[in-house]
């Protein structure tokens, strides 16, 4: 089971800003600019809850990336120095959407896919 302690070790309360850019970066692959916009506008105002990572990652069909890989390989890397990691940004649509942080994500379940991560979840309602 993880700690509250564990959690305040191994992520910022809040995601960075930098996150939110990044998120709309990708989300306007998948819808008009309009409405990536706004699903960003959602994710910035929405609170931070927790999810499991092995729940997260089923609920979004995405495959789990390699252990080494390069951003996979840093974040563990980071976590086990002490560094915290950005709360991970989703979006519900027909499936889930990792809008920014799937290598934060991977890594951890690496971990422990039985880790709650921190996210913001925005929908498409």
């Amino acid at each position: 089971m993880q700690t509250e302690n564990m959690k305040k070790k191994l992520w910022f309360a809040d995601p960075q800003d930098h996150d939110y850019p990044a998120a709309k970066d990708y989300l306007e692959l998948l819808y008009p600019v309009k409405i990536a916009e706004e699903l960003v506008k959602q994710l910035q105002q929405q609170p931070t809850i927790e999810k499991k990572a092995k729940d997260i990652l089923r609920a979004s069909g995405l495959p789990l990336l390699p252990k080494d890989n390069i951003h996979v390989k840093q974040n563990i890397a980071k976590v086990k120095a002490g560094g915290k990691l950005s709360p991970v940004l989703l979006v519900r649509d027909t499936r889930l959407v990792v809008a920014d942080g799937y290598h934060r994500l991977c890594s951890i379940y690496y971990l422990s896919e039985d880790l709650t991560i921190p996210c913001r979840l925005a929908g498409r309602d």
